[in-house]
């Protein structure tokens, strides 16, 4: 299986299975002498991990990280990189692989086990393999390394709509995100989904979900025009995200709506160059960043393990009627928000490394200059 690293310079590339004894990530490209510890990556880890609410599957995983390599103390005492490759390890401790076991050759609707047999001739039918959203496990702790990489920028998401509830904008308030276990910045609509996911919990169903991550703090020209477009690679880094079937950047579609004169972000004279007055495109021009909010929305689908019989076949060509067990999340948006904030961690990472290389550490176009 190829594919399972992304990145320029800094680079990940993910390993393990759903129900093998471990999964994690090696991140190479990282600069060296920058402080990190286990810790740190094992507080990202915690808003990531199962088992935490009613909302989310009670698989028990305490998600423990350790740091195989990469990383030495110095002479201070401190933990630093070294510049070479930085291992992350998570263990498995709670797989019920038991729990597959009827469907070893039976294909689960919006699963990708029929696309696993036809590529491989082989699947993992334990939860999904390499395919199943455990894996974004190892994303998170390499997130948690990325934004140590760019410490200026502020990245946060939230879940902004559940089935055909969303959230009132005039309530949004970020510190209500870590308040009630849905990752919502509206209390409203927050004790209003409890209740409707409850029910569609209860009734062994699934839903799903939009959320929106904005990054704060990247400066003007990260990211290149043409094939390297920032916000391309941040689209693909949010697509590559289990069961995540559409993103947009700032607008998005929504720009169809608009005229030329709506759409166009103004700008006035600022002290550190222009000041736009809206920000339709998101942070993003022309592949590069213009220094303001990077934003950016994904929609998730509707967890495709059900209790309710669905129509399939399996690996023989029989006909059959598939009713999924097992334990998972009726609503993966719920867990999404810090998968979304590490993959665009890296992306940012990556383009930071990108624009240094390239153009200097202390460079900057002279706005100032002589009229």
């Amino acid at each position: 299986m190829s594919h399972n690293t992304f990145g320029h310079l800094f680079r990940v590339t993910t390993f393990g299975e759903s129900h093998g004894p471990a999964l994690g990530c090696v991140v190479d490209g990282c600069p060296s002498r920058i402080p990190l510890d286990a810790a740190e990556i094992q507080a990202f880890l915690d808003l990531r991990r199962p088992g935490q609410s009613r909302f989310t599957t009670q698989r028990q995983e305490p998600d423990a990280v350790k740091i195989l390599s990469g990383v030495m103390t110095d002479e201070t005492g401190a933990q630093l990189t070294t510049g070479t490759p930085i291992a992350l390890m998570i263990e498995n401790t709670d797989q019920r692989s038991k729990d597959y076991g009827e469907i070893k050759d039976s294909y689960r609707p919006g699963h990708a086990d029929y696309v696993y047999d036809v590529k491989y001739g082989i699947r993992d039918y334990r939860g999904g393999g390499r395919s199943s959203a455990r894996e974004t496990a190892a994303r998170v702790a390499a997130g948690a390394v990325a934004r140590k990489v760019i410490p200026g920028v502020t990245i946060r998401a939230a879940m902004i709509q559940i089935g055909p509830h969303r959230i009132d904008r005039n309530n949004w308030d970020w510190d209500e995100v870590g308040r009630n276990g849905l990752f919502c910045p509206d209390a409203v609509a927050a004790a209003l989904w409890a209740d409707y996911l409850d029910d569609i919990r209860k009734k062994g169903s699934s839903i799903g979900a939009v959320l929106e991550v904005v990054a704060e703090g990247v400066p003007a020209g990260w990211g290149a025009p043409v094939y390297g477009k920032l916000d391309a690679d941040l689209a693909a880094a949010l697509m590559s995200i289990n069961a995540v079937k559409g993103v947009e950047i700032g607008d998005g579609f929504g720009v169809a709506e608009l005229t030329g004169e709506d759409n166009a972000d103004e700008m006035r004279s600022g002290n550190d160059g222009p000041h736009f007055l809206a920000n339709h495109a998101g942070g993003v021009l022309g592949g590069i960043s213009t220094g303001q909010p990077i934003v950016a929305r994904f929609a998730v689908k509707p967890t495709s393990s059900i209790l309710t019989p669905r129509l399939s076949v399996n690996r023989y060509g029989d006909e059959l009627e598939l009713r999924t067990k097992g334990r998972h999340d009726p609503c993966v948006g719920v867990r999404a928000a810090p998968i979304a904030e590490a993959m665009v961690a890296c992306v940012l990472a990556d383009h930071f490394l990108r624009h240094r290389g390239q153009q200097g550490e202390g460079f900057s176009w002279p706005f100032e200059r002589e009229r």
